[in-house]
């Protein structure tokens, strides 16, 4: 009976110590929480939560990069899309428009625009100006490289072959009269397309003849194709630099339009005239080729009829090979002539 008295007695006793303990715990903690201020007092948003320094930093940087970003971008697109002119004139209604608001404000003394406010409304349009120039200068400057070295390529015809209207053949060097290639054994080779020797000296007596090459040097090839008849050779900075890729532009050679002919085999793909382009099929060093010896009578025949367009005669040869197509007319006109001459 002692015993259960005294196990009471014990329980009791740690009870209300252990009460006692939690009591100034709890009141310790409360005194210091009233003591220390609140982190949570400070007003928060709701979604961005409370920004600090290194959040505002990073903030500030990605949105400069990000308007830089568009700004390029746009420029970019700009460029590719339009030209400068095209943009001056887009824009300009927009440029003209703040300018007219900065004389308004600047003459009106009730309102004042803030040179802040008037810094954001203005930069665009200086933005836009600052595009113009530095463009319309980096394009003068490629301008110079993209356009043929001058406008007249060719001095003057002498006025008695003019008088006679003697016409202009052009033929491209490239995989039309001549094939080049690279081997690691050999280094560079070339080749020649079989009839041209007599190519060129039969035509030498119908057309002025000048060679057109993409090479930069053609001092080589200058005293090889005078001895066959050739007047002239162009080179590179003689061509017309457009979309990557060197163009012969007819125009400039300083010659009658009618009276040019282009042989080539990359025609449409060098030319900018296709009107006076004669196609015939790239040589990669067949050596049966006589695509040269059969085009020899259309070109004599259209060298001795020298008062026509030319122009007009290949759109009538258009899509249709004019070698084997011209045979098939001389042949047809032939017939016509012996059946009048029996008939009369």
């Amino acid at each position: 009976m002692l015993s259960v008295l005294r196990l009471r007695h014990l329980l009791r006793s740690e009870s209300r110590h252990h009460c006692r303990r939690s009591f100034s715990s709890s009141s310790s903690f409360s005194s210091c929480s009233s003591t220390t201020p609140s982190s949570s007092s400070t007003p928060s948003d709701p979604i961005l939560g409370n920004p600090t320094p290194g959040k505002m930093s990073r903030f500030l940087k990605f949105g400069f990069f990000g308007a830089v970003a568009g700004v390029l971008g746009s420029a970019a697109y700009a460029t590719y899309v339009y030209t400068a002119d095209e943009v001056d004139d887009m824009t300009k209604s927009f440029r003209s428009s703040i300018n007219r608001t900065k004389a308004v404000d600047a003459a009106s003394n009730i309102e004042k625009v803030k040179p802040l406010q008037y810094a954001v409304l203005s930069a665009p349009a200086k933005a836009v100006d600052i595009y113009l120039n530095l463009r319309r200068s980096v394009e003068g400057c490629l301008k110079e490289f993209a356009e043929p070295s001058f406008n007249k390529l060719l001095p003057d015809m002498d006025p008695t072959l003019q008088q006679l209207g003697l016409c202009t053949l052009v033929l491209d060097l490239r995989d039309t009269i001549i094939h080049t290639e690279w081997k690691r054994e050999t280094g560079w080779s070339t080749f020649k397309r079989p009839g041209l020797d007599a190519f060129l000296e039969q035509l030498s007596q119908f057309y002025e003849i000048i060679v057109y090459t993409d090479e930069i040097n053609v001092d080589h090839l200058r005293e090889k194709f005078a001895q066959k008849g050739v007047t002239y050779i162009l080179a590179r900075s003689d061509t017309k630099y457009q979309d990557g890729k060197h163009y012969r532009d007819l125009s400039k050679l300083n010659r009658d339009p009618s009276k040019i002919l282009y042989v080539s085999g990359h025609a449409l793909e060098t030319c900018l005239q296709p009107e006076n382009c004669v196609p015939i099929k790239p040589w990669r060093k067949e050596a049966d080729d006589t695509t040269l010896l059969d085009l020899l009578p259309f070109l004599e025949y259209v060298g001795f009829h020298r008062h026509i367009d030319v122009r007009s005669v290949l759109a009538s040869f258009q899509g249709k090979d004019i070698a084997s197509e011209f045979i098939t007319r001389s042949k047809e006109h032939h017939r016509r002539m012996l059946e009048r001459q029996r008939q009369g």
